[in-house]
């Protein structure tokens, strides 16, 4: 989640209120929120998380330009107010709702707190979005090519799970540059070699 106003990660949700700085008054809205629901607060990724029966139903979080809740199966909720917006065309479930302001959470209070049942709703419902298959991401000229003549690297990248592939199809895929995706391969092909992730 690059871009959020915190680097270092907070051990608690009450520390992350208290030592957050951009967006203090528009989260502290959005928290409000919460104890109205019943939900349950944590901290997953760096970020205030809500949680129902132990699903993730949402967490907000903040960027230069403005603060949001992202909703974790928003591609799955009515949206009446069109008001979801998705990251990128890569994201496949989650869905954002943005803020610049507290007036515009205000102004949207009850529409939010709607959404935020119909999202607890979805979890009990069990019901979840289905995602595009591995095979239908792109995969870079330059990855496809450093598969052919390498097949230990194709080995092991197709033992991987489908999330840690998609994951570096991705990150691979995003840089505009040529020369920049073949850094990206050189750095993590090893990485790759080993059975790991993006991330871990």
């Amino acid at each position: 989640m690059d871009g959020k106003q915190k680097k270092s990660k907070p051990k608690s949700a009450d520390s992350f209120f208290k030592e957050t700085k951009a967006w203090k008054k528009e989260f502290e809205i959005l928290r409000s929120l919460t104890s109205e629901l019943k939900l349950e607060e944590e901290i997953k990724w760096g970020q205030p998380c809500y949680t129902y029966n132990g699903q993730n139903v949402f967490l907000i979080h903040g960027f230069k330009e403005y603060c949001a809740v992202l909703f974790f199966k928003g591609a799955l909720l009515k949206d009446p107010k069109k008001i979801l917006i998705q990251q990128t065309q890569n994201v496949q479930s989650a869905r954002q709702i943005r803020f610049q302001s507290a007036s515009e959470i205000i102004k949207l209070k009850s529409t939010l707190k709607a959404y935020i049942k119909e999202a607890i709703e979805l979890e009990l419902s069990g019901k979840k979005v289905e995602k595009k298959p591995t095979a239908a991401f792109e995969v870079p000229d330059e990855f496809k090519k450093r598969l052919v003549t390498n097949p230990k690297l194709k080995t092991a990248f197709e033992s991987l799970t489908p999330g840690r592939q998609r994951a570096y199809l991705l990150y691979f895929a995003s840089a505009k540059r040529p020369q920049t995706r073949e850094e990206r391969i050189d750095k993590h092909q090893s990485r790759i070699l080993n059975g790991k992730g993006l991330d871990d």
